[in-house]
């Protein structure tokens, strides 16, 4: 039988990147085979390099899959095809054979010419608008019957991260997460990531949780809202609850924050804090109402900041302000996350794996947990700049302001 053949190319810091080695793996191990047909290295840190190869497989299917792998990497099949579009068979649903797209910067070829795809975000769809000559990715929940979806990889490009060049704390591929990694020096370096973010009007987002309130971190991360180091909150309805409750009594769980004792009856002070809110009518009411003083929820109303509080199926009351509807959730989330360019989350798992989820590869990331493979999870999540520390969130957020206060 006769071969299935594409020919590809490369362009790039594809050799110190480890990029093209990476696309050799790739057809190697899924039992394809390759000719290199050109290849010019770049002899500066400054020039790219250049690879072109024709890639052989058994099948049209087995093709197709590697060829949906190797985009991934930054291939660009070089024949002079068009992207191509199938309607989407109706509302929420997609064609069979439709491009799941990555959280890298993507192009699609339209009429002879290259354009960029907005809203950057893995495993979504890419729908076409010709008229207005423009692409986006787009939630499978929110294509309509009748959009041109992309199908197929021919007219798709996309550009993988380069390594940086610069010793910092955010370099390529630097998601170790070992305990013993020195910790100090690694929050002194996100406090000057944070300031020179700060600086220059950039995006901080800050995913919470309930952790935070209990190790008695709420007042670090209350501070850094009201020092203008937090644009945008995420987190659930148990953060927001136990950061009311602290306000309101004193405890968290029912547990003092001064003693670390239980108190009498304490295990109903959760309960009462949410009814408080919720007869106040929101969090913005209770703090317009003086009910809420202080905490996290308080200077995040009293700055102004973007909040998405999630719920689940597990949540008391919840606070009025916790959206209960995952699908509004999400846009709600997708809306936040646009232009962050920073963002850090602590102690919350599923909320942070659903944040990385919509960001873009290029957001540097700081994942922390006191739970190494939580750090993994989340510092694993398709980010080319993200770091893991396995650490206390109280320690971290004292140390971190700490720092701040320093510059």
């Amino acid at each position: 039988m006769k071969p299935i053949t594409e020919e590809i190319s490369l362009e790039g810091h594809i050799i110190d990147s480890y990029i093209l080695p990476r696309v050799w793996d790739r057809i190697m191990d899924s039992g394809g085979e390759f000719d290199l047909l050109e290849i010019r290295v770049g002899k500066t840190k400054q020039e790219t390099s250049f690879a072109r190869m024709k890639i052989f497989a058994d099948t049209p299917a087995q093709m197709d899959a590697l060829m949906e792998a190797l985009t991934e990497l930054g291939a660009v099949v070089t024949s002079p095809h068009d992207a191509q579009t199938e309607a989407a068979p109706r509302d929420g649903a997609l064609p069979d054979d439709f491009y799941s797209t990555t959280n890298l910067p993507t192009q699609i070829r339209l009429a002879g010419q290259w354009l960029d795809v907005a809203n950057t975000e893995m495993d979504l769809a890419i729908v076409v608008d010709r008229e207005k000559n423009s692409a986006a990715m787009i939630p499978m929940t929110e294509v309509k019957q009748g959009d041109a979806v992309l199908v197929g990889h021919d007219g798709v490009r996309v550009q993988p991260m380069a390594r940086s060049r610069d010793k910092e704390i955010f370099s390529f591929m630097n998601a170790d997460v070992s305990s013993e990694r020195p910790k100090r020096l690694m929050i002194s370096q996100i406090a000057g990531e944070m300031r020179e973010t700060k600086r220059r009007g950039g995006k901080i987002l800050f995913v919470a949780g309930p952790a935070i309130v209990h190790s008695g971190a709420a007042p670090a991360l209350a501070k850094l809202i009201r020092d203008g180091y937090v644009n945008v909150l995420f987190g659930g309805n148990a953060i927001a609850v136990h950061d009311c409750e602290a306000a309101i009594f004193g405890t968290s769980l029912g547990v003092a924050l001064t003693t670390g004792q239980p108190v009498e009856g304490g295990h109903r002070h959760h309960m009462r804090a949410i009814n408080r809110i919720r007869r106040a009518g929101s969090l913005r009411d209770a703090v317009e109402q003086g009910i809420l003083k202080s905490g996290i929820m308080y200077e995040a109303v009293q700055a102004n900041i973007e909040m998405v509080l999630a719920g689940s199926v597990r949540d008391d009351g919840p606070l009025p302000d916790v959206v209960t509807d995952m699908m509004e959730v999400q846009k709600k989330m997708r809306a936040a996350v646009r232009g962050v360019e920073l963002a850090l989350m602590v102690s919350t798992m599923l909320h942070s794996i659903a944040t990385g989820n919509m960001l873009p590869a290029w957001v540097k990331t700081v994942a922390v947990d006191i739970n190494p493979a939580v750090v993994t999870k989340l510092a694993d999540r398709g980010t080319f700049q993200a770091v893991g520390l396995v650490t206390d969130a109280e320690l971290f957020l004292r140390e971190l302001v700490e720092e701040l206060e320093l510059s």
